[in-house]
């Protein structure tokens, strides 16, 4: 028989964080909890005004203890002292500067305020000028660096946000040390490290968004930052030359975080991933089949075989990097960097009357108004969507291009914003809410579109996530979009139950992940079919899609280049 064990994922998303307590053997759920990041949802030290969103350490280390905590008192000292391992996802690229001990400088009094000392969150688009600077830089160069990364770096990514907060900030300049990854610290907080450069770096991270690869030897030389600017001179020395798969461990849990979870301290932490990483595992990814892990935005992973890929580079996408997803395999990402955050976007648009009447009504109560306000606030996806899906297809209707949060892949570019075309008097919400739903499915097809016109077959779509979870009528509009069905993963938490899988693989109880994702995955539930009756019609529309797209691309270049160079102005200022 068997040992009894149990391991524990964290999944560190935009919102909130997650923890699983679940058995190694079976995947069987004991115990779980959310935890909602206070800071964050009081919208603290984020603009959206100028793209900025940060987030506090704090929030994350209060949730950590709040979940996991919670997930061990459920489940009960028998079960606690069988835990074997704990794994972390966290989303990316959000990096932080810390000093030579690797503490993020927001938990330092001198810095507990400052924004540029937190966390700078995927979503973060300040440092689009910096982006821009690095895709010409490397232009110079005789090595391709941006190669592995699609040929495009974005101002999501590691170093162009690192030298945004260099530039910005002169205090936090002296003080940085180093740049760490979200995924990466806490790894190393949870094993009490306390000197950053002992601190293990995941192959995800570091491929996907540092421009590390075994090709280069590491990061690239520091020539090719130094002579970007100054301010990156030396930089590379302090940070890091190996990166780690996530079936590796980063080291066992401290005796103080031991004894502040209640968990014994021969826990095995394993090297942490990015969520869509690790959530394509949790869901189960087979080789050319895209794992679209669709939340806020969405990040698409697929794997292959990494002698079939060969030298074969796929442009405009968010990397590949052997051995990020599965460790014996090629990992390659895309996405789109407004997904949920679009329908968000629109119902935040429509409740803004009712929030401002709301608040200045003499007529009920705060109280009742802020019920009230709530109750309809969780209604209006619901029946926007119900209203939207009894509309007859028409070429007519409203027309959305995706890009509201700029553009991700494929060929990435922030600077692109969305658009609604086609109103008439007659374009009512269910109509425009109709377009913004095709207009991310078209997102979507676009993604799918790239990789099989470079070599790299897409043989079948899994759904993850909660958006894939939750809502039918996109999910029926993507299988038409694509004519291809897709299969919804049974986990409503993949990406934590991935990190359990890790977490598993890290204390040794299955020899690879993929015996892990056998032993541990619940299946599918559900695959919704292409219907061949509305597939020729968004054929139609997906064409439209692609011309008023490129439309709009060409209309947008002197925005462009009068908004990097303003951001650039504003820098030397």
């Amino acid at each position: 028989m068997k040992e009894i064990a149990y391991v524990i994922g964290v999944d560190y998303g935009s919102d909130s964080v997650r923890s699983v307590l679940v058995n190694a053997h079976t995947g069987e759920e004991v115990s779980s909890s959310i935890y909602n990041y206070p800071r964050w949802q009081r919208g603290e030290y984020c603009n959206a005004g100028i793209n900025q969103f940060r987030q506090h350490p704090l929030d994350y280390v209060e949730g950590l203890e709040h979940t996991v905590t919670e997930c061990v008192r459920t489940a009960g000292p028998a079960v606690a002292a069988a835990v074997k391992g704990i794994s972390v996802d966290t989303t990316g690229s959000t990096p932080v500067a810390v000093d030579r001990s690797g503490t993020p400088l927001a938990l330092l009094p001198a810095f507990s305020e400052n924004p540029n000392a937190m966390f700078v969150l995927w979503k973060d688009h300040t440092s689009i000028g910096e982006a821009a600077e690095i895709n010409a830089h490397a232009n110079r160069f005789d090595t391709n660096y941006l190669q592995y990364v699609g040929g495009i770096y974005s101002s999501e990514w590691f170093w162009a946000k690192l030298l945004h907060v260099l530039r910005e900030d002169e205090q936090v300049r002296a003080a940085c040390y180093s740049w760490v990854e979200h995924c990466d610290w806490i790894p190393f907080l949870l094993t009490g490290g306390n000197d950053v450069t002992q601190m293990k770096r995941s192959v995800c991270a570091a491929g996907h968004k540092a421009l590390w690869a075994a090709e280069f030897g590491g990061l690239p030389p520091n020539d090719f930052f130094a002579s970007l600017d100054p301010l990156l001179n030396g930089f590379t020395d302090r940070l890091f030359t190996d990166a780690y798969p996530a079936d590796q461990a980063a080291g066992q849990l401290s005796a103080a975080w031991a004894e502040r979870l209640g968990l014994p301290a021969t826990v095995t932490v394993g090297v942490g991933a990015f969520d869509a990483h690790m959530g394509a595992v949790g869901g189960q990814i087979e080789p050319y089949h895209l794992s679209k892990v669709m939340g806020t935005s969405t990040c698409d992973m697929l794997v292959a075989p990494t002698a079939e890929v060969a030298d074969n580079l796929v442009r405009g996408i968010c990397g590949q990097v052997p051995g990020s997803v599965i460790p014996a395999m090629m990992g390659l990402e895309a996405g789109q960097s407004a997904f949920g955050d679009t329908y968000a976007w629109f119902k935040n648009l429509l409740l803004w009357p009712l929030k401002q009447t709301l608040a200045q009504s003499s007529t009920i109560s705060k109280e009742t108004a802020e019920a009230l306000y709530q109750e309809v606030s969780d209604r209006i996806i619901p029946e926007l969507t119900n209203q939207a899906a009894q509309l007859p297809l028409s070429e007519s209707d409203a027309f959305a291009i995706d890009w509201f949060n700029g553009r991700r892949t494929p060929d990435a570019n922030q600077l692109l914003k969305g658009a609604i075309m086609g109103l008439g008097l007659g374009s009512d919400a269910p109509r425009v809410f109709r377009a913004l739903v095709e207009a991310t499915c078209f997102g979507a097809k676009k993604i799918v579109d790239r990789f099989n016109e470079q070599g790299i077959p897409v043989k079948g779509l899994i759904g993850l996530g909660g958006v894939a979870r939750k809502s039918p009528y996109i999910m029926q509009m993507m299988a038409d979009v694509m004519d291809m069905p897709i299969r919804i993963h049974k986990s409503e938490q993949t990406c934590a139950i991935g990190a359990a899988m890790f977490a598993a693989t890290a204390a040794g109880l299955y020899d690879k992940v993929e015996d892990a994702m056998a032993a541990m995955g619940q299946g599918f539930d559900l695959t919704y079919q292409p219907d061949a009756t509305r597939t020729g019609f968004y054929a139609k529309r997906y064409a439209q899609y692609k011309a008023h797209g490129m439309a709009l691309e060409d209309l947008l270049p002197a925005v462009h280049t009068k908004e990097v160079t303003d951001i650039q102005e504003e820098v030397v200022r």
